[in-house]
């Protein structure tokens, strides 16, 4: 039976080299994947996957309003699909993990989904809140602090290299703008220690 999977981290944790890698194992066996990436995330160009240690590949991009469950349905019409990849998966609506949700168990077609699971404020993003509420395997995949404890949180930098409290859920950026950190760094670096401050 086809499953939903969702393997998260913090940034910088080799998410997309990972996917790429799986996707490249599925071809060099002669069978056809279909890779997606968020159309905001243009770091390496609209409808690219890239990933830090140079590896990248083309790939359809998605937006909010893109009905996932009907393109996948149309390429494993024309061609049979044996495996999607989604990075960024974070960006996806709720209403497209569903639909990815229908493709595994509808079309019987794997579904592997990499992103974040939390944003800059450590708040869940709407895509990885609802994949963690229903896809059939979780994966951590362990990045580190640079205590070298297991970083599980990211924190925004503003240009002069302030961390940032406050801002939109979403701001495209890499090693410039985000730093992974423990929750124990995290909350001292945005001001949120001790913790009695918060829960009073």
């Amino acid at each position: 039976m086809a499953k939903l999977y969702f393997s998260y981290a913090a940034m910088n944790a080799g998410k997309s080299t990972l996917l790429l890698q799986a996707s490249y194992n599925y071809r060099e066996r002669g069978m056809r994947t279909l890779m997606f990436i968020a159309a905001l995330d243009d770091r390496a160009g609209i409808g690219t996957i890239a990933s830090r240690i140079g590896l990248e590949a083309d790939a359809d991009f998605f937006a909010p309003e893109d009905d996932l469950f009907g393109a996948i349905a149309a390429a494993h019409a024309e061609a049979h699909v044996h495996c999607v990849f989604v990075d960024e998966a974070q960006f996806l609506t709720q209403g497209q993990v569903w639909q990815l949700a229908h493709v595994a168990d509808r079309l019987g077609i794997p579904v592997m989904c990499y992103g974040l699971r939390t944003d800059f404020q450590g708040k869940l993003f709407p895509g990885s809140a609802e994949l963690l509420a229903i896809a059939d395997s979780l994966r951590e995949i362990r990045t580190i602090c640079h205590c070298g404890a297991k970083a599980t949180m990211v924190v925004r930098l503003a240009p002069d290299g302030i961390p940032l409290t406050e801002g939109d859920q979403v701001a495209i950026g890499g090693n410039e703008r985000y730093v992974s950190l423990c929750r124990r760094h995290w909350e001292e670096t945005v001001g949120r220690w001790p913790l009695t401050e918060i829960r009073s």
